[in-house]
Parts: C-alpha cells; sequence; structure tokens
C-alpha cells in the first residue's frame, strides 16, 4: 500500500470567478454589447462604422459572418453604454492599470467603465477615443489568423484579460480580510484597555495615562503610536500584512513589505514587523529579503492561543505599548 498523501485544495477561488462571470457578462462582454446594440438605430451605427473603421477589416469580419462593433468601438455605442468601454478594453488585452493612464490620455474616460458616468467633455472627445481605439483593434485584427475568426473567439480574448484582473481582484480582498483578522487579534489582546474602538481604530490609556492608537493605514497596514503631548506622537509599530498563500510568491511579498518599513523607519517607528499567510515560513531567508523587519509571524501562529508565536505577539505587543496584562 502506498503512503503517499494527495490532497487536492477546494475551488474556492474559481466558485467565485464563475459568480463574477456572470454578472461581469451583462456589464462588459458581448452579452452586454447586445443588449446596447438591441436599442441603437443600425443605420446610425452602420455608418459610424463606415466612418471610423477601415473597409478591408469590416469586409473581412463581414466574410465571417461577424458585425463591426464586435471589435470597433464607435461613439454611439459608447454614448449608449459607456461601461463598453471595458469590453474593448478587455478585448483588445489591457489592464486597466496600464490602460487608464496619463500617457495614453485615457484615464480621462476611466469613470466610463467603472461607474457607467460619461460627461459632457469626454461625450465631445468620444470620436478622438474612437478613432484611437479602431487604430489598436485594427492592429490586433491583423495579427489574428482569419480562419480562428469568429465570434467565440472574440469572447474568449476578453476572457484572457479578465482572468488576470478576478485574481487581482480576490488578492486585494484576501489581503484586506488577513488584515482585518489581524486587527481584530490585536483588538482582543488589548481590549481590557480600550477606551474607544470603531471598525479601523482602537484607543487605548496605557499604564503611563497616555493614549495609544492602533489603526488601519494605507502603509503600513497597521499603525500604532503613541500621544506624548497635543500634536506630538510617539511611532512605536508598523504591521504589514500579506495574506497571500502562494509560498512561491513569498519572496515579492517580502519585498513589498520591506519598501513599506523602509518609509516606517524614515517615518520614525521603532518595531517592524511582517505578518505572512504561509504554513511555514524560513526566517534566515525572510530576513534577507526584508531586513528592516524587526519580527516575523505568520497568521495561523499568532491567532493560535497555544503556539509560542502568539505569546510572543502579545507580549511584545503589551510591552511596547505600555499596557499592562489583562488579569483574566
Amino acid at each position: 500500500m502506498s503512503s503517499v498523501i494527495i490532497t487536492v485544495p477546494l475551488p474556492e477561488l474559481q466558485i467565485d470567478f464563475a459568480k463574477s462571470l456572470g454578472e461581469i457578462r451583462d456589464t462588459y462582454l458581448q452579452e452586454a454589447l447586445g443588449h446596447a446594440v438591441e436599442g441603437m438605430s443600425l443605420q446610425v451605427l452602420d455608418q459610424e462604422l463606415c466612418s471610423f473603421v477601415p473597409e478591408d477589416d469590416l469586409k473581412l469580419l463581414a466574410s465571417k459572418g461577424l458585425r463591426g462593433e464586435l471589435l470597433f468601438a464607435t461613439p454611439s455605442i459608447l454614448s449608449v453604454d459607456p461601461r463598453l468601454l471595458g469590453y474593448y478594453r478587455l478585448l483588445l488585452g489591457f489592464s486597466q492599470k496600464a490602460f487608464y493612464t496619463r500617457a495614453t490620455g485615457v484615464a480621462r474616460f476611466a469613470g466610463m467603465e467603472k461607474r457607467g458616468a460619461l460627461t459632457e467633455s469626454n461625450r465631445h472627445n468620444l470620436p478622438l477615443l474612437c478613432t484611437q481605439l479602431v487604430r489598436s483593434a485594427s492592429a490586433l485584427l491583423a495579427g489574428l489568423d482569419a480562419a480562428n475568426m469568429n465570434q467565440r473567439f472574440l469572447d474568449n480574448l476578453t476572457l484572457l484579460t479578465l482572468g488576470p484582473q478576478l485574481r487581482g481582484g480576490a488578492n486585494v480582498r484576501k489581503g484586506s480580510a488577513g488584515i482585518v483578522v489581524v486587527f481584530e487579534l490585536v483588538r482582543d489582546i488589548v481590549q481590557h484597555k480600550i477606551v474607544r474602538h470603531s471598525s479601523r481604530s482602537i484607543d487605548i490609556k496605557n499604564a503611563s495615562g497616555r493614549d495609544v492608537f492602533i489603526q488601519f493605514s494605507a502603509d503600513p497596514d497597521i499603525a500604532i503610536y503613541e500621544e506624548l503631548s497635543l500634536e506630538s506622537y510617539r511611532n512605536i509599530i508598523a504591521i504589514e500584512v500579506k495574506a497571500g498563500t502562494d509560498y512561491s510568491n513569498v519572496h515579492n511579498r517580502l519585498g513589498e513589505a520591506e519598501k513599506s518599513h523602509q518609509k516606517a523607519r524614515k517615518k520614525g517607528f521603532t518595531e517592524c514587523w511582517t505578518i505572512l499567510n504561509v504554513d511555514s515560513l524560513d526566517t534566515d531567508l525572510a530576513g534577507r529579503e526584508s531586513p528592516s523587519t524587526d519580527r516575523f509571524y505568520t497568521i495561523d501562529e499568532i491567532c493560535n492561543t497555544e503556539n509560542d508565536a502568539h505569546s510572543d505577539f502579545r507580549d511584545r505587543l503589551l510591552a511596547l505599548t505600555g499596557i499592562p496584562r489583562s488579569e483574566t
């Protein structure tokens, strides 16, 4: 009998993607485009296509039984449904970060995809935007194998771009969830000295009678500082939480933590902690990747009250903030 143990993870991320895809299809993909075209004048749409798109491109699509708007944006389409700018972005293979930039000049149109908002200024500039979208789409068409050209193929192109976008969004949500877990753990540790608290901040009175503040912060993720006097503070602990579970990417996450901690050091934080969400951690390797980190922890270890790492995390937190331990 083999002693090999095989455990295939549950496809939780893929289930989330599947649920999101159903919503996105009616907002950004071919289904959304079809809904928009249903309420439009085909005569106006065809006139715009002939005006903006090279004739040879329209003929090629027509030879495959495809209408031009499947690949080429027009002002009337984007006026009817501004969110469809997202469809053409996905089709052309651009991430939101690469597409909506000052360098491309498209940043001003980001509200169309994100909120369905079309200002009068942007409406006036739709012909210029569509001219550039058509130019890019024409280059895409020239680089594709005409034999494979069909509606499903074009749909697949949008999905190729959408996949990383969904994964990126999932990673952001996972990261945010990890920060919440650590924040709630900190709140439990200092519960006996809390004066005020909200979902994003905790105010504590320490043994010296000074106020200590624990807050969600953009950089670092969690910041802990003490009020010395009016408008005078001592930065105590900067905590970076990297909640990604993929160990192969731990180097990148440690690098991100190092950049944040270098900024924290310049702000005067005396302690910098990095908390990861991996099963095991090579602290020697982590120390080389993030030399500014004073203490490395994993989420599972510090959340386990029976683990030495939990005790170390708790005791250092209380000592550095000047908060006495709870008697219970």
